[in-house]
């Protein structure tokens, strides 16, 4: 039977029998109540975000909000270079009108071949989070906490962009004698590089004798799960671009917690 939508708007006298407005209330601190952090993702990368996640449950007083930032799949110094004017509106998207503790970029090589101090700057104006960070910055202050002057550089990409991060590491006083890659141009497939594949090309490379750790580059590469038995079997500390990243966010938002099972890093604090 057809109801006639004139019968269903309310009187006066159709108001409910309890409508009670103005309910007192009493705030508190919501979610993230040690640090709320945001994390600029690549739209191409299905890593970062679930590593992320895989440190922060250890620490459930901390808060990640993320958002999402167009990139090219094909990894090139010129795809790289193109995010640059689209940080600032991706910052922004960020649960604003919020405060946040730090705003991490989630580029290594991006922050590379646009400038990391750069990448901190464009957020910061744009969000004004208390601090930023990306994986380049993230990177060498974990070199610093972990003493690691000489590195292995275990990367995915392409030999153009290999050749610019260790020109960036260099220039920044960090030597590279050791370096290989997957040579894997598409940030997608370098997702689903497997965890044995990874520990392999770690292992070798980290053996070297004329290293003190490892650093494996790009957001898309997985390693936290496999850190600590990685350090075990070599020796030596070892980290990456999401691990650094997560460390670095944590110790800039006053996050001074040590978590077990995430290798020598997450026992150090900022230098």
């Amino acid at each position: 039977m057809a109801v006639d939508a004139a019968s269903l708007s309310l009187h006066p006298d159709d108001r409910p029998r309890v409508d009670l407005e103005h309910l007192p209330f009493t705030l508190d601190a919501g979610f993230g109540a040690a640090a709320r952090l945001g994390l600029i993702v690549l739209a191409t990368d299905g890593t970062v975000e679930q590593e992320f996640h895989r440190i922060l449950a250890q620490l459930p007083d901390v808060a990640l909000f993320q958002s999402r930032i167009w990139n090219d799949a094909a990894i090139t110094p010129e795809t790289l270079k193109a995010m640059e004017a689209r940080i600032p509106d991706c910052a922004k998207v960020l649960l604003p009108g919020s405060d946040l503790d730090c705003v991490a970029y989630g580029c290594t090589s991006a922050s590379m071949v646009i400038g990391p101090e750069r990448v901190r700057d464009l957020v910061l104006r744009a969000r004004a989070p208390k601090t930023a960070t990306n994986p380049a910055l993230a990177a060498l202050a974990a070199f610093q906490a972990l003493g690691m002057q000489r590195i292995a550089l275990l990367t995915p990409y392409l030999r153009s962009v290999n050749r610019m991060l260790r020109d960036f590491f260099q220039s920044r006083g960090i030597q590279v004698p050791v370096m290989g890659s997957f040579n894997e141009g598409d940030d997608p497939t370098v997702a689903r590089i497997d965890a044995a594949s990874l520990r392999a090309a770690a292992e070798r490379l980290a053996g070297e004798p004329d290293v003190d750790g490892l650093f494996v580059s790009c957001t898309s590469m997985r390693l936290v799960e496999a850190v600590e038995d990685i350090e075990a079997a070599v020796g030596k500390p070892v980290t990456s671009s999401n691990h650094a990243l997560a460390w670095h966010a944590l110790r800039l938002s006053g996050v001074e917690t040590a978590l077990p099972r995430l290798g020598a890093l997450f026992r150090c604090g900022l230098d």
